[in-house]
């Protein structure tokens, strides 16, 4: 069988602490606006309005819970400045940049991925044209 896990005894400590883990990091990440919200932050400091807007179709009531749980997780800084009408602004912490060699293996990951399927789909569809000739 092609490219097989390594066998371990998933009763193990070791292999517990692995899988909770994995279980954290995909918990931390998981959701449809999580990494396009840490990817438009990334740019700089932006308002609530401004993430909105370059996010498209996201409401504000799951922008809010996003941005909190990225916030309650160390992710994302929030800043309150006492001008008149109160401005806030929201910023990626240094600790979020533990990220980025995570999100690079994905985005790696993701792109052989794409292309593997693509591949496979076009080959099926060439063997299905070659058996109806």
């Amino acid at each position: 069988m092609e490219g097989q896990f390594k066998k371990r005894d998933h009763g193990s400590e070791a292999c517990k602490a692995a899988g909770g883990a994995v279980r954290d990091a995909l918990y931390v990440l998981n959701g449809k606006w999580k990494l396009p919200l840490i990817a438009t932050l990334s740019d700089g400091p932006l308002r609530f309005n401004d993430i909105q807007r370059a996010l498209g179709d996201i409401t504000p009531k799951i922008l809010s819970k996003e941005l909190k749980e990225l916030e309650l997780n160390e992710f994302v800084k929030r800043n309150v400045f006492s001008t008149t009408p109160v401005t806030v602004t929201y910023e990626l912490t240094s600790y979020s940049q533990t990220l980025e060699p995570v999100l690079e293996e994905l985005k790696k990951w993701g792109t052989q991925h794409r292309e593997r399927i693509i591949a496979n789909r076009r080959q099926s569809a060439d063997v299905e044209l070659t058996t109806q000739e």
